[in-house]
């Protein structure tokens, strides 16, 4: 599914332990590391693509997290050059993302990245809230800023202010410029820690 400008709809998913660390997956057979996320259905609303591709890629279940809060609007990112398949019938230029902020309710071992016959990470950690945003690969800084700029105070009310500071006083997390732009209402109803794990899942 590709919208007339070439994005596809996709949601992020930042899970955050009680303490304010994040976690951080490692892509299967790569160096990268990142957030969970996945390619929405056209049947789905962002929520239920959320919990599915939470399900694939981490193994935990609706009731093992809270969601806390979500982007008002898609954050778009483009692919490099090198990553968009010019010879396919619809062109995908780059992605356009809901983001969610879940809390883990449930225990470190309910985590299970081995649950799909193509797991999509093989590692995970949990890393300080502003770490991600200086890490992940160049071409999704600008969308990780955006997501945890917006996200952070939800988390900051959960975490305190110690684990999630101002990101103003931090270098290199100047505040995004612009907003999300909106999508229709589908929803309803650092250094690195301790973590592990092998295998995990779907699309990316």
């Amino acid at each position: 599914m590709i919208d007339p400008d070439g994005y596809r709809p996709n949601v992020g998913i930042i899970l955050m332990h009680p303490d304010g660390r994040l976690f951080w997956a490692r892509r299967v057979h790569r160096d990268g590391w990142q957030f969970p996320q996945g390619g929405m259905n056209t049947d789905e609303t962002p929520l239920e693509a959320m919990y599915r591709e939470l399900r694939e890629e981490t193994g935990l279940l609706p009731e093992h997290v809270e969601v806390l809060g979500a982007t008002p609007g898609w954050l778009r990112y483009r692919l490099p050059q090198r990553s968009i398949r010019r010879h396919d019938r619809l062109v995908c230029i780059g992605q356009k993302q809901v983001w969610f902020l879940l809390r883990l309710m449930g225990a470190e071992s309910d985590l299970r990245l081995d649950l799909t016959d193509k797991p999509e990470f093989d590692h995970w950690r949990w890393v300080d809230f502003w770490y991600p945003v200086e890490h992940v690969v160049m071409f999704k800084r600008g969308v990780y800023a955006s997501a945890l700029h917006h996200l952070a105070p939800v988390a900051r009310r959960i975490a305190g202010p110690a684990a999630v500071p101002d990101p103003c006083g931090l270098p290199g997390l100047a505040r995004p410029v612009g907003r999300p732009r909106p999508h229709p209402r589908p929803q309803t109803g650092g250094a690195p820690g301790r973590g592990g794990g092998a295998g995990s899942a779907s699309n990316n």
